[in-house]
């Protein structure tokens, strides 16, 4: 990927999915972007990703451009993926809204969820924790841009590599069956979560408010207008006592829309001038 014309691919690409998604897009990683956009060219028919990306130009086909844009946003998803975030949502975001809701559910989005093992995490947790927080009602989201990757979410079967990637044994037992070489969450697991195509730099009001919303290492991957939108959309999107988890080293131009939370590396809540000015 070379040639004049394929740089011109590449600088159409990085627009496009600016535009659509709002996602940054470095063309000086070209491999990077061979690796995301290859598979989509061979599912479509195209010799390699330079015919791909001219036929997206010339066709302005909108399935086409969103199978691009969406393989372009796909990130890194693994079960239980820095652990410190989910031993806090256990150990105190879970319980202390419970206590505050009563009867009300607690509700929690896992936006920009990939293929599922983070919003499967929470589920996870959830489940184990019932007995601790009796008649505690949790309505768990799991949102992406992709619409293969909530395809697999919903399909609940991991591979081997997949299931060894952060989840420990114990929990392979309780929550998954082997089906063939394959790993199938539990009916009861799957049923606990709502899925939603969500592209964040939309209206996210249809939404409702959560109480948790775990959106992490993707602000970071955004133009930085872009991410400072999402982030505020985010932040409207969070109750008043909500917490907000991003990635413990993803950077967000913060100041003014949310605020960090002592001890807690990566969670914030609403910052007050944002909330009197919402």
């Amino acid at each position: 990927m070379s040639t004049p014309e394929s740089h011109a691919h590449l600088e159409f690409l990085a627009g496009l999915c600016r535009a659509r998604a709002g996602l940054k897009v470095d063309i000086s990683r070209p491999h990077l972007i061979e690796n995301r956009l290859s598979p989509v060219a061979r599912r479509e028919g195209y010799p390699d990703i330079n015919e791909l990306l001219a036929a997206v130009q010339a066709r302005r086909d909108d399935k086409l451009i969103w199978r691009v844009v969406e393989a372009m946003a796909q990130g890194e998803s693994t079960f239980f993926r820095d652990r410190a975030p989910f031993e806090l949502f256990e150990s105190e975001m879970l319980p202390n809204l419970a206590r505050l809701r009563g009867d009300r559910p607690v509700r929690v989005w896992s936006a920009g969820c990939g293929t599922g093992q983070e919003t499967y995490s929470l589920a996870m947790l959830i489940d184990e924790t019932r007995g601790l927080m009796p008649g505690t009602q949790v309505e768990l989201t799991g949102s992406d841009l992709s619409e293969r990757c909530l395809e697999k979410a919903q399909s609940g079967l991991f591979t081997q590599f997949e299931v060894q990637r952060g989840l420990a044994a114990r929990r392979l037992v309780r929550h998954f069956e082997k089906r063939d070489e394959m790993w199938a969450l539990t009916p009861r697991l799957r049923q606990m979560v709502r899925w939603r195509r969500v592209n964040l730099i939309g209206d996210l009001t249809p939404l409702g408010r959560f109480d948790i919303i775990f959106c992490r290492n993707l602000i970071g991957g955004m133009d930085t207008p872009y991410g400072a939108k999402v982030l505020a959309s985010l932040a409207m999107a969070l109750a008043d006592d909500g917490y907000l988890v991003l990635g413990a080293t993803e950077t967000a131009p913060i100041g003014g829309i949310v605020r960090p939370m002592a001890g807690r590396p990566g969670v914030y809540a609403r910052d007050p001038a944002f909330r009197a000015a919402a």
